[in-house]
């Protein structure tokens, strides 16, 4: 916090002073709180310069391709933690110590599992249904079966809230697709790691001797997840939070920000990237799409080359980059 004021002129009403904050790391800002006691609004369409709440979780810095969480940079967590460790680092602030890591994880395991009413959820929809419009519709669902830890202002509640989240989501991501593809649903195993258990609910098939998932792709997706664990006040945050305003069921909440996040300016823009490439089809078609890219009549554009926030490059796809040849390579699928 800092002693400096901004100095705004308004016709007719003079003066005005206006509280300038700095945080720890950052731009400062120009508090405008008082300005609805003088009839006086803002106009910044998508929140452009504007923060609408104070964090000590995500910062970002687009021009400087700075991504922290914690105040740990991105590419440091990828290389020397797991998804849940920086789930509880998100959580509480520090990454876990031993026994703190091995309690979290006993927790989230307690969750895994789903209501088994929540099965007849998934053959209301059609098996084409797109995975978004069932996560919408299952996780919503998710409050009607949990009355339970739904005060906000109780401190373990929103820990037992989160717990379930993040320990039922891959469970029902799955359960999403082995519908869209006519296969029975997968029971989680706990004994297995996070992002193995999701790989064994989404793959394995009771037809066959069931193995573990190759450790290569279970450390590629745990990566992926952690990448995607935070990312500041995004669309899917903001409309979380809006929600969550009300005091509304924590996985209505999440519904609502999942329906948000589909969209192709957002989380749904992963799907547009790999509905291009089918387009494209082959490596000879790239320089033809090129063109059309550069043709200013044409409508097609080329989609995943960059988050509007990093104005000089991803820190993620440093990362991602690195894991994918890893993979590649792994599958014998690059020389």
């Amino acid at each position: 916090m800092a002693d400096e004021k901004a100095t705004l002129n308004i016709p007719g009403l003079g003066l005005i002073e206006l509280p300038i904050k700095s945080g720890t790391i950052g731009q400062p800002v120009i508090d405008i709180q008082q300005l609805a006691q003088h009839g006086m609004f803002t106009f910044d369409p998508g929140f452009m310069s504007t923060a609408a709440c104070e964090s000590k979780i995500t910062y970002i810095d687009g021009d400087q391709g700075i991504l922290l969480h914690r105040g740990y940079p991105i590419t440091e967590l990828v290389e020397n933690s797991d998804y849940l460790e920086v789930c509880y680092l998100l959580l509480n602030g520090e990454l876990p110590t031993k026994q703190q890591k091995e309690e979290f994880i006993s927790e989230i395991k307690q969750h895994t599992l789903v209501h088994e009413q929540l099965r007849d959820f998934f053959y209301g929809f059609p098996r084409t249904s797109h995975p978004m419009a069932i996560m919408c519709g299952v996780v919503g669902a998710l409050s009607a079966f949990y009355h339970d830890s739904l005060n906000i202002n109780i401190p373990e509640h929103r820990h037992v809230a989160a717990l379930r989240l993040i320990a039922k989501m891959p469970t029902l991501a799955a359960m999403a697709y082995k519908y869209s593809i006519g296969q029975p649903f997968v029971y989680p195993k706990n004994f297995m790691g996070y992002a193995e258990n999701f790989l064994h609910m989404m793959f394995s098939v009771p037809a066959d001797i069931e193995e573990r998932p190759d450790p290569v792709l279970v450390r590629a997706m745990d990566q992926i997840f952690i990448l995607h664990a935070d990312h500041e006040q995004n669309a899917s945050t903001s409309t979380v939070r809006t929600a969550g305003s009300s005091a509304a069921n924590p996985f209505a909440c999440i519904a609502a920000g999942i329906a948000a996040l589909w969209g192709p300016a957002h989380g749904g823009a992963n799907e547009a990237v790999l509905n291009m490439l089918e387009e494209i089809g082959s490596e000879e078609n790239i320089p033809k799409y090129i063109a059309r890219a550069k043709d200013k009549n044409d409508t097609f554009r080329l989609m995943g080359f960059g988050h509007r926030v990093y104005k000089n490059f991803d820190p993620r796809a440093k990362v991602m980059r690195k894991t994918c040849y890893e993979v590649l390579t792994h599958l014998k699928l690059l020389d």
